[in-house]
């Protein structure tokens, strides 16, 4: 019996080192996931902070031809001054803003002496009959500077279009706004509005901060974590009910040794010979009395 236990405990000690390495491994794992996430946190912040609360710098200086962009300057105030187009706003459709549907304003922006830069004026919602909002407010007439953050164009959503015969499109994507609009168009990028002088009495809701977004070494940290205890819990659970059914095999070994020491007891008695008064006992019962 104490071979068998020793046997036993050395195999359950070598599930667990099994367990033991799994989960170190799980550990460093998650501990460069977590690393990554806060490399990201860190050049998150450090882009928003440069950029967007930085001060406004010239449009030609940010972007020096139509078709640049630089990723780099993502959420960089630009400053101009011109007219906007009123009469060649675009909608963006389905943009939601705290789960209410509405549309993205985008009004093209004739720069003073240069081409036309899009502006994002804001949100609206939807209206009564759910296709286009009742009221988009009027931008500033005559001359206007513009304060924005660039923002790249977007890319076509797959087979998504716009709306036939309205002023609606399905994304920002800026060869279908050059196609809406008069004018050449600066084709790489667009601006979401931060401030226009003079001020209109009404205007679209401003969009609002961007979201930090860090990828998936989050998810990935708190998944390498729970397969480290998920390999505990299973070691845990296969010894119970290795201990649990091992208790009834003895138990029903137990049974069955008693059952056969009551049959041999029986068998015994059987065999032994009656007493007078027993066997007396016996002929009077197969007789009926």
């Amino acid at each position: 019996m104490s071979d068998v236990r020793a046997t036993g405990a050395r195999k359950w000690l070598g599930y667990l080192g099994v367990v033991v390495v799994f989960a170190v491994v799980c550990g460093f794992l998650a501990h460069w996931q977590w690393s990554r996430h806060e490399e990201k946190m860190v050049v998150v912040h450090q882009l928003l902070e440069q950029r967007y609360d930085a001060a406004p710098v010239p449009l030609d200086e940010a972007v020096p031809a139509l078709d640049s962009y630089d990723p780099a300057l993502e959420w960089q105030p630009v400053s101009m001054t011109g007219t906007y187009a009123a009469d060649e706003t675009l909608l963006v459709r389905n943009r939601p803003l705290n789960g209410q549907p509405g549309f993205e304003v985008l009004v093209p922006f004739r720069v003073t002496g240069g081409d036309v830069f899009v502006v994002d004026r804001g949100w609206v919602p939807t209206g009564n009959d759910q296709d286009a909002p009742d009221e988009v407010p009027a931008p500033p007439e005559g001359e206007v500077t513009v304060t924005a953050r660039l923002k790249p164009g977007e890319p076509a959503l797959g087979s998504r279009t716009g709306v036939p015969g309205t002023n609606q499109i399905a994304t920002v994507q800026l060869s279908e706004v050059q196609a809406r609009v008069s004018g050449t168009i600066y084709s790489a990028s667009y601006g979401l509005l931060q401030s226009e002088t003079p001020a209109p009495a009404e205007a679209p809701v401003k969009a609002s901060a961007p979201e930090i977004d860090t990828g998936l070494n989050l998810s990935y940290f708190v998944q390498w974590i729970m397969f480290a205890v998920g390999a505990f819990a299973f070691l845990f659970y296969v010894f119970r009910q290795e201990r649990r059914n091992r208790a009834l095999d003895e138990e029903g070994a137990d049974g069955d040794e008693a059952r056969v020491r009551e049959a041999e007891r029986a068998r015994r008695r059987a065999a032994r010979p009656l007493a007078d008064n027993d066997a007396e006992d016996e002929l009077l019962d197969a007789a009926g009395h």
